[in-house]
């Protein structure tokens, strides 16, 4: 049989053909420029701003000392990216502050430079490495600080009743209510209701007349006067000061008011800076709604924003101004890592700030500088707290390229000040045609966060009050006439010259000519047909529902001028078809709406939403494989997040490769600069999945610019590489593909096709103890020498070492307690002295089910040496005195030691890497939602077979695809099928990408081929293929130039059908027209069971028989990834393990190697079946019956009957639960005798006393 293997890209598929139908105009941005953007932004300004919060601090008198922060920078990293992973540390830098103090009564002005702390630095991947994990922090989008109006109809009269509510980014909420009196009121802080007006009073519009005069233009309902009513309702405030002692009264109420208190208590809430913050997206979104010019730099409220917000919260009851949808986008904001981080250190800078004002008053001026005023414990510990204990930083998901980016793309409605999970309804959680171009409408999680986590849409990026905007290109409609980008227009209008004489006709085409004479002219703006151009704009939410914008998908001709009359366009929330002239912008791509795990799946706009979305996810979940293939049916988008991944290396200038290894690859530029590139060997994720590199070229070879040099653990000649491409078959198969389940071939285990690598961590620490120092060492008592043979004379594992379940990885003893010794022992100890004392085995062991080769061995302790002469290095508990080498004593030099935890005296971490191929139980999954697990391999020669003797890779079930609707996957294996055979690979963007006609026919070229190659067994090239397929067509008196051409549609479709019916015994074909030509091969289908080759069905044969199946079945390649749900972590078996302590039930969970629950309903069923013998075994020996399970076991091992079941010890417990509340419950045989004796304390422990020794007091039966 010919093997069925896809070749790999590097010598099958060496071009891309794309299907777009439109050219991408704009590339695809930097995809993790946000983390990067708002980190520069936190380190360049969000500190400048905070420091400036704080400064100047004065003492509490105000007029003694002044400390005042300057300026800040940061230092280098004491330590590499690489370092921080090896040690467990923090990739961090020191920040350092320019502070002044001023001693007012000396006058004098110490400056210095402190030490704030290390602040972590961002990788550049856009990460965190704290404590050698990799974090990232997830951008939070919260509802944004600003004024929103919401409306409801009073049942009684029907009236609007508007709410207004000014959220602060810091300070009180403040809610502007309407009742159905037409009244209106106040509340701070959700406390006491207040008229507005009298807050208005207390803030300076004192009399009757000012409040009447400020919404004289707006009150203007005479049915309903707002101002008027809401006066009425309070007649005894009638002054300024009044409204001052009302507002203090109903805010404080039980104190005593005065005016100045009163009025300090409204500064504070509302005008304080301090204390009230907007911010500055909070300011522009008040500009906005409110129609201020407010400066974006004053961030606390005025007494004209007062008034505005009153005057448009009567505008909206009046029915003159619409209300706010609070889950529109353009009223929701990102919080990036920047800001997240910023509000964060606040808390601590405000603490640093109390603790300073605090020193100030205690120390006197002479002994006051600016290092004993500032202590930054607090500023370090909330840095700390941030990165460690924030939902917002969260440990990578690092499955594999893919699942990084997408990560660090993700947006979050959780957090502090954002939504929690149990309080957010449908309405938050629900897609909003806001999202458009800036939240992806597939990509969010399937459980209880759905709608809540999302991610970024591709193109969309954060702007400097961080709304989220989307890019557009302008529609040009009219052009100034001395514009070059003239030329080639249509023109809309007559043009006349300065004597009115004609010079263009409406509707007629500038030419180079007319365009000059045009330039000639004064100085005009000319209409012309609108064009789409280059140029392009940035749209918030808010700001894009004032125009009209086309789709992406528009038919344009050379000039970008729209081909139709009416052009599919969206108008705010509506779905309008408008003329050209009224069209304002047009999408930049058909992939602008979605992330970019989701424009990974090809043929999208034929998924049903729901499966896209499980394609989106299980993408991020698959593991990277030995030798992975980028996917023969691509989006264009594979390249781009390779890119942007951090593990491919791209060449930074043109030049040569002077050194290609396994370490690092070095590029000699031709800007005569040498460009060194170390590579990732064999390192293990967050995840345990493999990170890798591999050089991708050789010495001496010539490299242009942007050119792969290396490729990373899931990458394919620098593209996104996530599985294999394989030949499926949509096939029933003896019940094997029953709910799911997939078939695989044996082949794809033996060629390592879906073989992964997985590096699972583990350390044991040697603890100083109470009765002595733990010690790592290979000296381990009662262990053969057979367990000790891998391990090195330190007690560790050697390199290399094969190791499964239960070998010893680091030897460890722990020192047991004293006890009195016997004469032997006392002799034992008085010869050998301390050597001989008890010690126990503690060492650290491969886990229950666990193997693999050790592929790393780390040693971390406090006092690190190496010796000059022969190169040595000895790790020591202590500092040594005289330190000299052990081996050669040569002079010893000091190395920098690790730092480890209180109490710990070195740490041994061990790197296991296995080898896992793919195994009946694994999760398989392809692009588009459709997963399965694998339920039987078969051997290569039973997997049914194409008529050429191709035997397929995957059986899939054909049930599977109506119910879901995702028909996304048919159309890729079709097209696959093709690329397969044309040896080419495919670009098929989302919204954009190749139609029913081009596959069908991509088919047809493809069953050329293998009908030109009949039955050839050599390996051509993909052109040689291509030509005698030509050359065939010829001879059948074909044009082949013709139908090969890629710009023919049909052709080879009609020329396939022809030549496949005149097979089939049909004649007079080349008269039949293609409806024709389609109506014979379906009656053919229908009497003969042969399927024309463009249907992508063909005959298959059973490997089993050798007998034809009894339907045409659909064949082709598709893309299928093995995802991390792998059987060898779930699967779990226990015969004997721990008990719980209290009830003496088996652990559950294979974490703790516990047993298989059986539950109520488990016993409902041995009940029903009447099966009591193994119902009493479960509940009883199999269980909790202490004794009885011991015998069992006994009785087990030695082969005889199992005599005795006891009672259960939940069943005890349970009589003393009773006997606690003072029931004296008791177990009675027939004759009422006591049958079960329950342990109860001995004599000796008084009543109602309590045994203090620690020992277990044994009963004396």
């Amino acid at each position: 049989m010919i093997s069925s293997t896809v070749l790999p890209a590097s010598t099958a598929h060496t071009t891309r053909k794309s299907f777009a139908r439109i050219p991408e105009v704009v590339g695809v941005p930097d995809l993790i420029r946000i983390q990067h953007r708002s980190y520069r932004w936190f380190r360049e300004e969000g500190l400048k701003e905070l420091f400036e919060e704080i400064s100047p601090i004065k003492d509490y008198t105000g007029n003694r000392l002044k400390l005042s922060f300057l300026s800040h920078k940061f230092g280098e990293p004491e330590y590499s990216e690489s370092e921080c992973r090896e040690r467990d540390l923090t990739y961090a830098a020191p920040l350092k502050v320019k502070t002044r103090l001023t001693i007012v009564e000396t006058g004098e002005i110490p400056e210095q430079d402190l030490f704030m702390g290390d602040f972590p630095v961002m990788t550049p991947r856009g990460t965190f490495i704290i404590n050698g994990a990799e974090r990232v922090v997830v951008n939070q989008l919260i509802r944004s600080p600003g004024v929103y109006f919401t409306v409801e109809n009073d049942p009684a009269t029907g009236h609007r009743l508007c709410l207004a509510k000014v959220i602060p980014d810091r300070g009180a909420w403040i809610e502007f209510e309407t009742s159905s009196r037409g009244t209106i009121s106040v509340k701070i802080n959700r406390k006491h209701k207040i008229p507005v007006t009298t807050l208005l009073r207390a803030v300076g519009y004192g009399r009757d007349e000012d409040l009447l005069a400020l919404f004289a233009d707006v009150d203007t309902d005479p049915e309903r006067p707002f101002i008027r009513a809401t006066m009425e309702r309070d007649p005894l405030v009638r002054s300024e000061e009044d409204a001052l002692i009302e507002f203090y009264r109903k805010s404080r109420p039980g104190e005593p008011p005065t005016v100045d208190n009163a009025r300090g208590l409204i500064n504070s809430l509302l005008f304080d800076p301090r204390r009230y913050r907007l911010s500055k997206g909070g300011c522009y979104k008040l500009n906005k709604r409110l129609g201020l010019n407010r400066p974006l730099t004053h961030q606390a409220l005025t007494k004209e924003d007062l008034v505005a917000i009153v005057r448009r919260l009567i505008l909206v009851n009046n029915g003159l101004d619409a209300s706010d949808d609070i889950d529109h986008l353009g009223n929701r904001r990102v919080r990036a890592v920047g800001e997240l981080l910023q509000s964060h250190l606040r808390m601590g800078l405000l603490r640093m700030e109390r603790s300073i004002r605090e020193r100030m008053s205690l120390l006197g001026t002479e002994s006051a500088t600016p290092s004993t005023l500032v202590n930054n414990r607090a500023v370090i510990a909330t840095v700390r707290e941030f990165f460690g204990s924030s939902r917002l930083s969260q440990f990578m998901d690092q499955t594999n390229p893919l699942a990084e980016l997408t990560h660090k793309r993700r947006l979050s409605a959780l957090g502090p000040g954002g939504f929690s999970r149990d309080r957010a309804g449908f309405e938050v959680r629900d897609v909003h045609y806001s999202h458009y171009g800036r939240v992806c409408p597939i990509e969010t999680p399937e459980g209880r966060n759905i709608g809540l986590i999302t991610s970024l849409a591709t193109y969309a990026q954060v702007n400097e009050f961080g709304f989220i905007e989307t890019p557009y290109r302008k529609v040009v409609k009219a052009l100034e006439s001395s514009s070059p980008d003239i030329v080639n227009k249509i023109i809309s209008e007559p043009v006349f010259d300065t004597e009115e004489r004609l010079i263009i006709d409406a509707g007629e085409i500038i030419t180079e000519e007319i365009a000059s004479k045009l330039a000639e002219l004064p100085s005009r703006t000319i209409k012309i047909k609108p064009f789409v151009s280059s140029e392009i704009e940035y749209f918030p939410a808010d700001e894009e529902d004032k125009y009209i914008i086309a789709q992406a998908n528009a038919r344009l001709d050379e000039n970008n001028q729209f081909m139709d009359g009416k052009v599919e366009a969206r108008y705010g929330e509506k779905f309008v078809a408008e003329s050209p002239d009224r069209i304002d912008f047009m999408d930049v791509s058909t992939s602008q709406i979605v992330s970019v795990s989701t424009s990974l799946i090809p043929f999208l706009e034929h998924d049903d939403a729901n499966r896209a979305l499980m394609g989106s996810n299980m993408q991020r979940q698959s593991v990277p494989l030995l030798r992975p293939q980028s996917p023969i049916v691509g989006t264009g988008m594979e390249r781009e997040i390779a890119r942007d991944s951090g593990q491919v290396v791209f060449a930074p200038v043109d030049g040569e490769i002077i050194s290609a290894t396994a370490r690092q690859v070095i590029l000699h530029g031709d800007d005569g600069k040498e460009h060194t590139s170390p590579l990732w060997k064999f390192a293990r994720s967050n995840q345990g999945t493999c990170i890798t590199q591999y050089p991708r070229v050789s010495k001496g070879e010539r490299v242009k610019k942007g050119q792969v040099l290396v490729d990373g653990s899931a990458t394919d000649r620098g593209e996104l590489a996530l599985g294999q491409n394989v030949i499926c078959a949509f096939l029933s198969w003896e019940g094997y593909t029953f709910e799911d389940a997939i078939v695989i071939s044996q082949r794809l285990v033996q060629e390592d096709e879906f073989t992964s690598i997985h590096i699972e961590k583990y350390e044991i620490e040697a603890r100083e103890t109470k009765l002595g120092p733990e010690e790592i060492t290979g000296d381990i008592p009662n262990i053969s020498e057979n367990a000790l043979r891998n391990l090195d004379k330190d007690g560790i594992v050697r390199i290399g070492a094969e190791v499964s379940s239960g070998d010893i990885l680091a030897g460890k003893t722990t020192p047991k307690g004293e006890r009195v010794l016997t004469a032997e022992e006392k002799l034992l100890r008085a010869i050998f002295g301390e050597k001989a004392r008890d010690v126990k085995d503690t060492s650290l062991r491969m886990p229950h089910g666990e193997s693999g080769r050790v592929i790393d061995v780390k040693r971390f302790a406090r006092h690190k040496y190496r010796c000059d002469k022969c190169k040595v290095e000895y790790h020591y508990v202590k500092a040594l005195e005289d330190e000299k080498c052990e081996r050669c004593q040569g002079p010893l030099e000091k190395l920098p030691g690790d730092e480890l935890d209180a109490g710990v005296l070195r740490m041994i971490r061990v790197l296991v890497a296995q080898k896992r191929k793919v195994s009946v139980g694994d999760k398989l999954a392809g692009r588009h939602g459709n997963k399965g697990v694998i339920a039987k391999i078969l051997p290569v020669e039973d997997m049914p077979y194409l008529a050429d003797g191709r035997p397929v890779d995957v059986i899939l079930s054909p049930l599977g695809v109506p119910s879901r609707m995702n028909i996304g996957q048919l159309l890729e294996i079709h097209l696959g099928w093709a690329a397969h055979n044309l040896g080419l690979k495919i670009v098929t963007p989302v919204f954009n990408g190749a139609d029913e006609g081009a596959i069908e026919d991509a088919l047809a070229r493809a069953w050329f081929i293998e009908r030109a190659a009949d039955g050839s067994l050599e390996p051509d090239g993909a052109l040689k293929r291509r030509e005698r397929a030509r050359a065939w067509l010829h001879q059948r008196g074909l044009d082949g130039e013709k139908i090969f051409d890629e710009n023919s549609n049909g052709e080879a479709r009609r020329a396939c059908l022809m030549i496949w019916l005149e097979d089939q015994g049909v004649t007079d074909v080349s008269a039949m027209g293609d409806e024709e030509l389609e109506q014979t091969a379906q009656r053919i289908y229908r009497e003969k069971k042969q399927s024309p080759p463009i249907s992508g069905k063909m005959t298959l044969y059973d490997g089993r028989t050798g007998e034809a199946f009894d339907e045409p079945v659909t064949v082709g390649c598709m893309y299928i990834m093995k995802l991390i749900h792998l059987v060898e972590d779930k699967i779990h078996a226990r015969s004997t393990g721990p008990y719980s302590l209290i009830t003496q039930q088996p652990l559950g969970g294979k974490t703790q190697f516990g047993g298989q629950r059986f539950g109520e309903m488990e016993v409902w069923a041995l009940e029903a079946y009447g099966a009591a013998y193994n119902l009493q075994e479960m509940l009883t020996i199999k269980s909790d019956d202490v004794v009885g399970r011991v015998k069992t076991y006994g009785a087990i091992v030695k082969g005889e009957e199992i005599l005795s079941l006891g009672v259960s010890e939940s069943f005890k417990m349970l009589i003393k639960e009773l006997q606690s509340l003072g029931l004296a419950v008791e177990v009675l045989g027939k004759e009422e005798e006591q049958v079960l004796r329950l342990k109860e304390l001995p004599d000796e422990i008084p009543r109602l006393g309590i045994n203090l020794t620690g020992m277990e007091i044994e009963e004396n039966e």
